[in-house]
């Protein structure tokens, strides 16, 4: 018996549709088909794979372990077509979306000045930009590249450093004049302190004392989800915040922060990465022009 023909990078396609629609139904409209066509086609690619790439328990649109595996892969293998048949045609120039999930700080203070030009230099990508200070799965957010702080610990991820950052203590002039400047480990008993509403890498405020780093737990009464919402509450004289010297660096130019605790500052720095997954083989265009691009412009320091 004849082996009946499959259009793999046309299911691909239509998956990883349906996967960004959000929905079956979405992504018929979009591919001008009947949902029930779709739904089927899923059902036929679910059984030669041998696994659920649906979760149709809920009612919500759910991917299930698998299912995001598969979408990771399939929209790789369609960057790669897509990739072969630019550089065959109209040449290498990188196309397609990328998305890049980063930190509130290094969008605000690194990538809104750079990314103009980035867009100039390859009109042809489009970037879908995630905001979160917290750590993700790059492969359950469907993340191209992640930009995070702090080191390396997952194997499975390459990543390249774009430089590192001193850390600091800050506070508002206002503030400072209503409760006076701390000088101590023990004045910070008598201080506001902002802190971040999850656990971080290091869980507290490194400190000398007797010549020896002590890290100072982390007692926060307001804390926030990221290091630009904790530069805003100091900035308005909220208590003092540990945070990246990149991201504090015009204020304090400025006038509207002050460093403190500088005697007892033990000069730490925190590293930053443009992480990816490690799944073999070259990466992208896209994806490789825009780790060329944060490697080369992309640094804090």
């Amino acid at each position: 018996m004849a082996r009946t023909e499959v259009n793999r990078s046309g299911e691909m396609e239509i998956f990883v549709r349906i996967v960004e629609q959000g929905g079956f139904s979405a992504a018929a409209r979009a591919c001008r088909m009947t949902p029930s066509a779709v739904s089927k086609l899923v059902t036929r690619l679910e059984t030669r794979l041998g696994n659920r790439l649906v979760n149709r328990s809920t009612r919500a649109f759910q991917l299930t372990p698998e299912g995001c595996a598969f979408y990771e892969r399939a929209t790789r293998i369609l960057a790669d077509i897509e990739d072969a048949e630019r550089a065959a045609g109209a040449g290498e120039q990188p196309v397609g979306r990328i998305r890049l999930n980063t930190s509130a700080s290094y969008a605000t203070h690194i990538l809104a000045a750079i990314l103009p030009d980035f867009l100039e230099r390859y009109p042809e990508i489009t970037l879908d930009l995630v905001q979160t200070d917290m750590i993700v799965d790059l492969l359950a957010e469907r993340t191209d590249v992640a930009v995070r702080a702090g080191p390396m610990r997952n194997s499975s991820l390459v990543a390249r450093k774009l430089g590192e950052t001193r850390m600091a203590v800050v506070a508002s002039p206002a503030y400072l004049a209503r409760f006076g400047t701390p000088e101590t480990i023990e004045d910070l008993d008598r201080h506001s302190r902002l802190g971040f509403g999850y656990v971080r890498t290091v869980d507290g405020w490194p400190m000398l004392k007797d010549g020896e780093t002590v890290v100072i737990p982390a007692v926060a009464r307001l804390q926030a989800s990221d290091g630009e919402a904790l530069r805003r509450l100091a900035l308005e004289g909220n208590g003092l915040a540990r945070l990246a010297s990149f991201t504090v660096r015009e204020d304090i130019a400025q006038g509207h922060l002050v460093p403190v605790l500088e005697n007892i500052n033990p000069g730490d720095r925190e590293a930053f990465h443009a992480i990816h997954i490690g799944q073999g083989g070259p990466l992208p265009s896209r994806v490789r022009a825009l780790l060329d691009f944060l490697a080369a412009r992309g640094r804090v320091s």
